[in-house]
């Protein structure tokens, strides 16, 4: 949802603008623009998960800071993953500086004062959870925030909200937009515990979130034909064995379930307007089939008629 686009604002009001749009958030900030050498320009925009939700903004720069008299506003407790998509930044807590540039993320306690600017023109993106979602203690989190580039899932984590800032849209619009932020929520989860090793918290963590960990990390990347259950194992640092395991226990079977999703992602693209003017082949590749043969003997299995027929079917008016 947009909050904010300064291109719609005049040159005078929008600093104000700006501190409006990021100041009333549930938990309270002092913002204050960046000179730019020019007119400040700023696009705000926040999407909701469930409980969770991301907070995304572009601009020519600004600064965030958390005070003592913020922190002691009534506000959730909230525990926040920041990371760019473009340009520099530099967050501050505990004393300790993080310099946020594409490629790595710091974790935040919004329940303790913190600063943090974007300088020059750039994209940053907040993901935002309830501390008693997270479910971990205060100073498990804090210790962690030193020591996240330890961790084994911290590429893996950085790249799930790359991929969730830009496909930020069509994920909060899906029905499963809320088990999905619970899923990022888990992956943060995994993250941290495994980044300070706490034996009382990390194998318990890892376990518990495998599955979740998975799932999204397959929706995120079902239209990727080499998306296999060895590359999912490897990614996830478990064996092939620990992944089927996990699946089974779930109840699923992990490559028709993969299959599953994108014939039901395929047959959506098909009765859209553009979809229906598409080539099955086109169609196919675009939904991580690699064989269009094999996509449409694969279709009519599951729907009862070939995906040229269904397209005839939304055409008609009869689906």
């Amino acid at each position: 949802m947009l909050l904010l686009d300064t291109e719609d604002v005049p040159a005078d009001r929008r600093a104000e603008a700006f501190r409006n749009a990021l100041g009333d958030s549930p938990v309270p900030l002092a913002v204050d623009p960046l000179p730019s050498g020019g007119r400040f320009r700023a696009r705000v925009e926040v999407w909701q998960y469930g409980r969770a939700a991301l907070l995304a903004v572009e601009s020519s720069g600004y600064r965030l800071q958390r005070t003592p008299r913020h922190v002691r506003m009534e506000s959730p407790a909230t525990v926040s993953v920041l990371f760019k998509t473009r340009g520099r930044g530099l967050f501050t807590q505990f004393g300790r500086e993080h310099v946020l540039r594409p490629g790595t993320i710091a974790l935040a306690d919004l329940t303790t004062p913190y600063s943090c600017s974007s300088t020059g023109t750039g994209r940053s993106g907040t993901f935002r959870m309830p501390s008693d979602q997270l479910g971990l203690p205060a100073d498990l989190v804090r210790r962690a925030s030193a020591a996240l580039p330890a961790s084994p899932l911290y590429a893996l984590v950085h790249r799930h909200l790359r991929d969730l800032a830009d496909r930020a849209e069509e994920i909060s619009g899906d029905a499963g937009a809320s088990a999905f932020g619970t899923a990022t929520t888990d992956l943060v989860r995994a993250l941290i515990t495994s980044a300070v090793g706490d034996e009382r918290f990390d194998r318990p963590a890892m376990a518990e979130t495998l599955m979740a960990r998975v799932t999204a990390y397959i929706g995120l990347h079902l239209t990727d034909p080499e998306l296999s259950a060895e590359l999912i194992a490897r990614t996830h640092h478990v064996s092939v064995r620990q992944l089927y395991k996990t699946c089974a226990a779930a109840g699923l079977s992990l490559e028709q379930w993969i299959i599953d999703q994108r014939l039901e992602s395929a047959r959506n693209v098909l009765a859209s307007p553009a979809g229906r003017q598409r080539s099955i082949a086109a169609t196919a590749l675009a939904c991580g089939f690699s064989d269009p043969s094999h996509f449409s003997r694969r279709f009519r299995d599951a729907f009862g008629m070939s995906p040229r027929d269904w397209q005839h079917v939304v055409r008609s008016g009869a689906a």
